[in-house]
């Protein structure tokens, strides 16, 4: 399809200019380009913006100071409209510290309405006949420069979402779901951040770990720890060093020799050249080390607690079904679980749990507490 002409901004002076005309706009809708499939630390490639009339799209390798940005991000006043806004609010929060106020989500607001397929670009094509290219969605958006069949792209994710948004507005309000969308959209505003940095420890979650032996484990942690040194070293992602599988093999296997070391899963030739000597050490190193220590069992529920929340689980997917929904539509399963540890007996008890919300704890209280007193 034809597009209207992209302004690409790249400078300090053409974000100046541009920022004005944000400013002047009371919502605008928002998408960014990230490179987590190519870096060690994912940062912030592209950002798209668009407004009525003109659709922008910001290098922020190029504008190095895009603080004013971050004023109308946090600004309640001005709303902005993202599909899928989890990650991107993530990203934001933990690269520039910008805490978004007032979203509009595409993709919850379809999920709300019972949309079967809510990707943006099964809802452009369901609601406008648009068919989008998926053929970029993969690329590397910090290697410059950007070829102008990737800015058109990138330009697509924004540049109808302020007509897509009015048009689910539309749906919300003639369905009576305004409030609930409402509820939801502040919900995922509210990003905690987890901490990504390196555990040396974290191995224990690749799958197959616990079946190994103690001194494999050991060769495990150390193949683990090595992996991470080289991709911090290389700026890469842990899985274009080694796959799990590749790690959980060489502990099993334990190789000494280059030749053995190539009949392992994912160690190609070049693997092999590359890393196969100090991988040898490492394995070496591993089968002299201490056995690592288990991690600490998360406590399990009381029984009660579990009881009830086997009962209130049974009545989201209940719910869901017969609103024609997904679950986690109904409540959350962080809510389930707060429900069922504080078992509260009163609407009022009910709606002070903070996972619960407002719209969701008068709309669904009398249901919950009749479950809860059945448990």
């Amino acid at each position: 399809m034809k597009l209207p002409p992209h302004k690409l901004i790249t400078t300090q002076s053409d974000w100046r200019f541009c920022l004005e005309k944000l400013q002047a706009e009371p919502r605008l809708a928002i998408d960014l380009e990230a490179n987590s499939m190519y870096a060690y630390r994912e940062e912030v490639c592209l950002i798209q913006i668009t407004i009525p009339g003109q659709d922008y799209v910001i290098d922020p390798l190029g504008v190095s100071d895009l603080s004013g940005l971050g004023d109308i991000v946090q600004n309640p006043e001005i709303e902005k409209v993202f599909h899928a806004a989890e990650y991107d609010l993530t990203l934001l929060k933990r690269q520039f510290g910008w805490q978004l106020q007032n979203l509009f989500d595409t993709m919850w607001a379809a999920r709300i309405l019972g949309y079967p397929r809510y990707g943006l670009a099964s809802m452009l094509e369901a609601v406008y006949g648009i068919v989008l290219d998926k053929r970029y969605q993969k690329s590397n958006w910090c290697k410059r420069p950007l070829s102008p069949e990737q800015l058109v792209y990138a330009q697509l994710d924004t540049h109808h979402l302020l007509q897509l948004r009015d048009h689910l507005e539309g749906e919300l309000k003639a369905a009576g779901r305004m409030a609930e969308a409402a509820e939801t959209f502040a919900e995922q505003t509210h990003v905690k951040l987890s901490n990504n940095d390196f555990d040396p420890d974290a191995f224990w979650s690749i799958s197959g770990a616990f079946d190994l032996t103690r001194q494999q484990q050991a060769v495990l942690k150390a193949l683990a720890i090595y992996r991470d040194q080289e991709a911090h070293q290389r700026n890469q992602p842990l899985f274009k060093i080694f796959h799990d599988k590749t790690l959980l093999e060489l502990a099993q296997t334990t190789p000494s020799s280059l030749a053995t070391l190539r009949e392992v899963y994912g160690m190609s030739a070049g693997q092999t050249r590359r890393y196969g000597r100090q991988l040898l050490n490492v394995i070496a190193e591993g089968l002299q080390a201490p056995h690592p220590a288990y991690p600490p069992r998360s406590q399990r529920p009381p029984e009660a607690a579990m009881n009830r929340y086997d009962k209130l689980h049974t009545w989201r997917k209940n719910t869901a079904s017969a609103r024609g929904v997904e679950s986690d539509v109904i409540i959350s399963r962080d809510a389930l679980w707060a429900i069922a540890l504080q078992n509260p007996q009163t609407e009022a008890e009910l709606q002070q749990l903070e996972e619960v919300g407002e719209w969701r704890g008068k709309t669904y209280a009398r249901d919950i507490l009749a479950v809860l007193r059945s448990a």
